[in-house]
């Protein structure tokens, strides 16, 4: 039985990662480690399992970090600031998490002897053009690189775009402007993103840590909408004929279409299943021996150049979580329409 460190473990991907943990039966102890006192109260309540172990602490406090990840088996690094515009604003706060809690976070994995050590990144650390995106692809290199510094521990990051549900979503925000003020906005007609589950999602997160050697990048393969056909579709199951889309126009910091292997990287990346694997710059204990029979993207991957969900898939996904149920708010249910309109304006809510 393992023992089990998850960094960031009351968001939307931990709360997932530690359900499906849970299921496998295999952790004897699950440490949830965050700085959120009601996140983690409420976690508790919902889970309502002997297995779990909440530690209140901050990444950036490596100490802290450190007295909670003691003879852990792995550890996964879900904790960041995401939100675009707040790392915009903020980018020394953005280096001390993203940066430096990274480097904490692995320096701590080695010094307590895990056997893994897996960071969650995203889509935004390809070709990046905001301190976000800055912020994730050094902690991929950094962690990527760590697999040189420390023997005995795999360290391994994962890649993934749009995930259906998580904080930020552009699906929760849609279903509160069609209900709320029978209104969407979007930034341009042309974007394309991504788009899975969020329990498919995880599934890279096991596969991280049975497959890999240490020192890839693994990224998910997954299927892309047009922001349009969301929005019509939603329009279609939640509003009525007078529901309005506005276009507001790009904000700073985005991009219309995701790229998850950049042209760069595909030359040391193939597929493998249902993801593929991007190889470091350097060969790390023979990592290149052993994919040595697999044959190079060499191509982008990216969200416009890609397989499309059709409306009737597209559908199908947003009904299981029950998206389309024009009755539960998920997001913002204390706003009044005025409030809604005026968030959905300023704010910059990631894709």
């Amino acid at each position: 039985m393992e023992k089990i460190l998850i960094i960031g473990g009351t968001g939307s991907w931990g709360q997932e990662l530690t359900r499906q943990i849970l299921e496998k039966g295999s952790a004897k102890e699950i440490r949830i480690y965050s700085r959120g006192e009601h996140k983690q109260v409420e976690m508790a309540r919902k889970f309502n399992d002997k297995r779990l172990n909440f530690i209140i602490g901050d990444i950036r406090d490596k100490k802290r970090l450190k007295y909670s990840a003691q003879n852990v088996d792995h550890i996964f690094h879900l904790a960041a600031l995401k939100h675009v515009p707040v790392c915009e604003h903020s980018p020394e706060e953005t280096v001390k998490t993203n940066i430096i809690g990274t480097i904490n976070a692995v320096e701590v994995a080695a010094e307590t002897k895990a056997k893994t050590f897996v960071l969650v990144s995203t889509d935004k650390a390809v070709d990046p053009i905001n301190v976000y995106g800055v912020s994730k692809s050094l902690a991929e290199k950094i962690v990527v690189n760590a697999n040189l510094n420390y023997q005995g521990i795999k360290f391994v990051c994962i890649r993934g775009g749009n995930v259906i549900g998580t904080n930020g979503s552009v699906v929760p925000l849609f279903k509160n402007q069609i209900l709320r003020a029978n209104e969407i906005t979007i930034t341009d007609k042309q974007m394309t993103r991504y788009f899975m589950r969020l329990q498919e999602a995880i599934g890279l997160i096991f596969k991280a840590v049975e497959d890999s050697m240490g020192g890839e990048i693994f990224v998910m393969k997954m299927p892309s909408v047009k922001i349009t056909s969301l929005a019509a579709l939603m329009i279609k199951e939640l509003g009525n004929k007078s529901t309005k889309i506005k276009q507001i126009g790009i904000r700073p910091g985005e991009k219309i279409h995701e790229v998850l292997v950049s042209r760069y990287e595909a030359k040391r990346a193939f597929e493998q299943g249902n993801y593929y694997v991007i190889l470091p710059n350097i060969d790390m204990h023979g990592l290149y021996k052993k994919y040595s029979k697999k044959s190079f993207l060499n191509t982008e991957y990216n969200s416009k150049k890609n397989r499309y969900l059709t409306q009737s898939e597209l559908k199908s996904v947003l009904e299981l979580d029950g998206w389309l149920d024009g009755k539960n708010l998920r997001l913002l249910e204390d706003y009044s329409k005025d409030e809604l309109l005026e968030y959905f304006k300023r704010e910059n809510w990631q894709q």
